[in-house]
Protein backbone atom coordinates (compact mmCIF):
# COMPACT_ATOMS: atom_id res chain seq x y z
CA UNK A 1 0.00 0.00 0.00
CA UNK A 2 1.24 3.12 -0.88
CA UNK A 3 1.28 5.42 1.89
CA UNK A 4 2.44 8.71 3.75
CA UNK A 5 1.68 9.91 6.84
CA UNK A 6 3.27 13.37 8.48
CA UNK A 7 2.39 14.25 12.24
CA UNK A 8 3.81 16.34 14.50
CA UNK A 9 2.89 19.67 13.63
CA UNK A 10 1.00 22.04 15.68
CA UNK A 11 1.13 26.08 16.62
CA UNK A 12 4.09 27.28 18.37
CA UNK A 13 5.32 30.81 19.60
CA UNK A 14 8.54 32.33 17.64
CA UNK A 15 11.60 30.70 18.87
CA UNK A 16 9.80 27.89 20.13
CA UNK A 17 10.17 23.46 18.57
CA UNK A 18 8.08 21.18 16.78
CA UNK A 19 9.01 17.95 15.93
CA UNK A 20 8.04 16.11 12.51
CA UNK A 21 7.97 12.68 11.94
CA UNK A 22 6.56 10.75 9.02
CA UNK A 23 5.94 6.99 8.10
CA UNK A 24 6.34 5.56 4.96
CA UNK A 25 5.57 2.26 3.17
CA UNK A 26 7.88 0.11 1.85
CA UNK A 27 7.09 0.72 -1.53
CA UNK A 28 7.57 4.60 -1.17
CA UNK A 29 10.25 4.55 1.47
CA UNK A 30 12.57 1.48 0.24
CA UNK A 31 16.46 2.74 -0.51
CA UNK A 32 15.48 6.41 -2.03
CA UNK A 33 16.56 9.94 -0.34
CA UNK A 34 13.70 11.20 1.29
CA UNK A 35 12.88 14.66 1.50
CA UNK A 36 10.91 17.37 3.87
CA UNK A 37 8.71 19.99 1.91
CA UNK A 38 6.79 22.40 2.72
CA UNK A 39 3.51 25.18 1.52
CA UNK A 40 2.74 28.25 2.56
CA UNK A 41 -0.35 29.93 2.08
CA UNK A 42 -0.61 31.29 -1.34
CA UNK A 43 2.86 29.99 -2.34
CA UNK A 44 4.45 27.18 -4.41
CA UNK A 45 5.87 24.01 -2.55
CA UNK A 46 9.76 24.32 -1.57
CA UNK A 47 12.04 21.83 -0.72
CA UNK A 48 13.54 22.13 3.17
CA UNK A 49 15.41 19.20 3.55
CA UNK A 50 16.54 15.85 2.24
CA UNK A 51 18.79 12.84 3.64
CA UNK A 52 19.93 10.17 1.11
CA UNK A 53 19.95 6.60 2.30
CA UNK A 54 23.36 6.67 3.61
CA UNK A 55 22.74 9.58 5.93
CA UNK A 56 23.99 12.78 3.94
CA UNK A 57 21.61 16.03 4.35
CA UNK A 58 21.03 18.76 2.80
CA UNK A 59 18.90 22.01 3.76
CA UNK A 60 17.14 25.14 2.29
CA UNK A 61 18.95 28.08 3.15
CA UNK A 62 15.78 29.23 5.43
CA UNK A 63 16.37 26.44 7.37
CA UNK A 64 20.05 25.55 7.88
CA UNK A 65 21.34 25.68 11.37
CA UNK A 66 17.75 25.55 12.79
CA UNK A 67 16.05 22.26 11.53
CA UNK A 68 17.68 18.73 11.63
CA UNK A 69 16.91 15.81 9.31
CA UNK A 70 17.08 12.19 10.69
CA UNK A 71 15.60 8.70 9.61
CA UNK A 72 15.08 5.39 10.37
CA UNK A 73 15.08 2.87 7.69
CA UNK A 74 14.35 0.18 10.02
CA UNK A 75 11.25 1.33 10.68
CA UNK A 76 11.00 3.62 7.01
CA UNK A 77 10.30 7.06 9.05
CA UNK A 78 11.70 10.41 8.77
CA UNK A 79 12.06 13.14 10.86
CA UNK A 80 12.61 16.96 10.97
CA UNK A 81 13.56 18.56 14.42
CA UNK A 82 12.67 22.16 13.93
CA UNK A 83 14.44 25.00 16.26
CA UNK A 84 14.24 28.42 16.50
CA UNK A 85 10.62 28.77 14.71
CA UNK A 86 9.87 32.14 13.20
CA UNK A 87 6.36 33.18 11.44
CA UNK A 88 7.64 32.82 8.19
CA UNK A 89 8.09 28.80 8.83
CA UNK A 90 4.04 28.47 8.88
CA UNK A 91 3.44 26.15 6.15
CA UNK A 92 1.54 22.45 6.10
CA UNK A 93 4.53 20.05 5.70
CA UNK A 94 5.10 16.77 3.62
CA UNK A 95 7.64 14.53 3.47
CA UNK A 96 8.20 12.51 0.08
CA UNK A 97 10.96 11.17 -1.81
CA UNK A 98 13.76 13.42 -3.31
CA UNK A 99 12.96 14.34 -5.45
CA UNK A 100 9.05 13.84 -6.37
CA UNK A 101 7.64 10.97 -7.34
CA UNK A 102 6.12 11.20 -10.76
CA UNK A 103 3.00 10.36 -9.88
CA UNK A 104 2.86 13.62 -8.10
CA UNK A 105 1.79 11.42 -4.87
CA UNK A 106 1.61 13.31 -1.71
CA UNK A 107 0.28 12.91 2.16
CA UNK A 108 -2.06 15.18 4.05
CA UNK A 109 0.67 16.37 5.29
CA UNK A 110 0.92 18.22 8.97
CA UNK A 111 0.18 22.04 9.49
CA UNK A 112 2.75 24.25 11.32
CA UNK A 113 2.02 27.55 12.50
CA UNK A 114 4.56 29.72 14.21
CA UNK A 115 2.64 32.70 15.78
CA UNK A 116 2.50 34.86 18.87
Amino acid sequence: QVQLVESGGGLVQPGGSLRLSCAASVFIFGLKTMGWYRQAPGKEREMVSFISPGGSTNYADSVKGRFTIARDNAKNMVSLQMNTLKPEDTAIYYCNTYPPPPNDYWGQGTQVTVSS
